[in-house]
């Protein structure tokens, strides 16, 4: 809607000392406007009202319930066929209200198979392909009674038909799977295997059949694994082994429960050291990866993990790591440890020999700003996933180096917060995962070795290293963008970073730093974490965690921000002394002349030196289109700026500015 205003009728006045509509220019002056304020800041966002699962303030609900899912995995490595067999036991509990006659498990390997939904929802599908999951054996325990089920495979689901309805409110089976698969080749994206001059690494990931979450926003959420959307997640308690030939280390999520069988006494006693120590200390050198006094046996060995009140768990395996590992410092005299593993390829001063302290510093960081990180290890394993996160453990690149190994390393584990903490559903959601995880990164970037690899511009978040606000105008002005609130499988490649990471990143930085201030959006955002640690939040509830913590009515900027590509564009229509008396101080009018609206600085030059601001509110903008008001001050002023520090995405900004005549 486009409209022509005068500038005399409706100018607020905001308050000064003089009243400014007698010092307005002629009445024909006129400002063209696409704003409309009723649409920005109409009443009832919020569709439904809290209820007894989730309240209205943003926390769970009195009666919120959640499903568990508790597993024991027994998996191993054929590394001449490529192959990963394994064995599987689900406990599953139902704590929902309601009797479940089946049950749904996702199947993530099977997006690998030629006629997967996967290869379709994009322009390119994929070259190569696996057969998937095999499965020999599909069984369930209940009460004592185990019995073979029917059971059917869609695409990337499994769906168990039981022969008994499962009881609500605590009803517990198990689920027990035998299967196998090929490990995808270089193609696997986030799983996968490659050669280094010692061996291969093998990056293995979504390796075991889940747990469809059943929640009380969708019931069985069962939307199928095409690739973008990630995981959606039960939590539980972790017990994997995983058995490969005696000359390989594996570095798994959680905590190694049998080091004694599996490394030598030399690795156990710099292992205890590292414990200690802030410095990095090497467990395995470039060294030891070709002598063979660094393993303990010939033959297979078993390695055994255990990890509680998780989502998922994920490994690498190779014989060419090297390892390192430190202590990692977090509030309360709690510590965990940060370990690394990396080929030679990747050893040096600016490359992975940095990788732990990248580690240990992030987590550091994140811990004592945000929420504690709660697992006892946390690793960084070099392969050619290039940048994938789980629950302990993160995969990045053997040939990252310098502040793009400390930018990818902070993005990953900084998922351990979002999604493997707050457990959204980021098959959906994907802003809540990403775009979270990178507005967190921002401010470590900033803080972590007094911002030695600040301020964070990459793929992510402003690539091409400008201000952040300027450069999201680009996405926010292009007619084809999707919202924020797509599915995350809907969002094109073209579209993925701007929209899942760096616009839904840059309107939290907006909310903390021009809307909220930082204590109002920390106390908020902390709460938000904190009452949704290990549980399902969706999208209602963060907006309503956050407007409820802050005390403040935010549905214009989700509505603006996240739910549609609202531009911004405020405009100095005049500027000019009143009475033309520079000792009356200055009267100034904008417009707002697009759909969105946003808090306001103002800032004055004075010709004889200084600057002098103002902020103006988003209240601003509720009835008007445009605003007039007087600065009350005696000397003479050389130019009016608005947002000068160009914080706001502002898409013109050529009208930002005017000289004082």
């Amino acid at each position: 809607m486009k409209i022509t205003l005068t500038l005399c009728c409706g100018a607020m006045l905001l308050a000064t000392s003089v009243n400014a509509q007698k010092h307005r220019t002629a009445a024909t002056d006129t400002v063209t406007s696409n704003y409309y304020a009723p649409d920005l800041f109409a009443p009832l966002f919020h569709q439904q009202k809290g209820n007894e699962f989730h309240s209205a303030n943003g926390n769970p609900g009195a009666k919120y319930w959640q499903n568990r899912a508790d597993y024991v995995l027994k998996a191993k490595i054929d590394t001449a066929t490529k192959v990963l067999s394994a064995t599987e036991n689900i406990t599953y509990t139902n704590n929902s209200p309601d009797e479940l006659g089946y049950l749904w498990l996702q199947l993530d390997q099977n997006t690998y198979k030629a006629d997967a939904r996967s290869n379709r929802y994009t322009a390119s599908g994929a070259t190569q392909h696996t057969d998937g999951y095999q499965l020999a054996s599909v069984q369930v325990s209940q009460n004592g009674k185990t019995e073979k089920v029917n059971y059917t495979v869609t695409d990337t689901r499994l769906q168990i038909r039981l022969n008994k309805d499962l009881a609500a409110n605590g009803g517990k089976i198990n689920i027990l799977i035998t299967y196998k698969y090929t490990i995808p080749g270089a193609f696997g994206n986030r799983t996968d295997y490659t050669d280094t001059k010692n061996g291969k690494i093998y990056e293995i990931a979504q390796w075991y059949p889940r747990m469809c979450v059943y929640d009380d926003s969708q019931g069985w959420d069962t939307l199928p694994f095409l690739g973008s959307g990630e995981f959606y997640c039960e939590y539980g308690d972790f017990d994997y082994t995983v058995t490969v030939p005696g000359n390989m280390i594996v570095a798994g999520s959680g905590e190694l429960v049998n080091p004694t069988e599996v490394l030598t006494p030399t690795q156990i006693s710099r292992l205890n050291e590292a414990r200690n120590s802030d410095k990095t200390v090497m467990i395995r050198s470039a060294a030891d990866v070709t002598d063979p006094k660094s393993r303990p046996a010939k033959g297979d060995l078993t390695w055994h993990f255990k990890m509680q009140n998780t989502r998922d768990v994920a490994f690498g395996a190779s014989s060419a790591y090297v390892w390192d590992a430190a202590k990692v410092n977090l509030p309360g005299g709690k510590t965990s440890l940060a370990m690394s593993v990396y080929p030679v390829e990747s050893v040096g001063a600016d490359k992975w020999d940095r990788a732990t302290e990248y580690l240990k510093k992030s987590i550091e960081y994140f811990s004592q700003k945000w929420f504690v990180y709660p697992y006892p290890v946390a690793i960084n394993e070099a392969g050619i996933a290039g940048g994938m996160e789980y629950p302990g453990i993160v995969f990045d690149g053997i040939t990252d180096s310098g502040k793009d190994l400390f930018w990818i390393t902070a993005h990953e584990i900084g998922h351990n917060w979002f999604p493997m903490i707050v457990g959204s559903d980021e098959r959906r959601f994907g802003w809540m995962d990403e775009g979270f995880n990178t507005f967190i990164d921002v401010y470590a970037s900033d803080v972590v070795n007094h911002g030695e690899f600040g301020p964070k511009r990459d793929d992510e978040y402003a690539p091409k290293g400008g201000y952040p606000a300027d450069e999201i105008v680009a996405t926010i002005t292009d007619p084809d963008a999707p919202v924020i609130m797509t599915n995350a499988d809907a969002v094109p490649e073209k579209y993925r970073h701007p929209i899942v990471y760096f616009k839904p990143a840059l309107g939290l930085i907006l909310l903390r730093e021009q809307i909220l201030g930082k204590d109002r959006f920390d106390y908020a955002f902390k709460n938000y974490i904190k009452k949704w640690a290990y549980k399902h939040p969706q999208p209602e509830d963060f907006f309503r965690s956050m407007e409820n913590g802050a005390g403040e009515d935010l549905a214009w900027f989700w509505r603006g921000w996240y739910f549609n590509n609202y531009k911004l564009d405020v405009a100095l229509i005049e500027a000019k002394y009143a009475d033309k008396d520079a000792k009356k101080g200055l009267t100034i009018t904008i417009a707002n002349k697009e759909q969105m609206a946003m808090p306001l600085t103002v800032e004055i030059t004075f010709k004889n030196g200084g600057k002098s601001r103002m902020q103006l509110p988003v209240e601003t903008w509720l009835q008007n289109r445009t605003t007039t008001f007087t600065i009350p001050t005696t000397k003479e002023i050389s130019q009016v700026i608005l947002d000068p520090d160009h914080a706001l995405p502002d898409v013109n900004r050529a009208n930002n500015v005017m000289k004082v005549r």
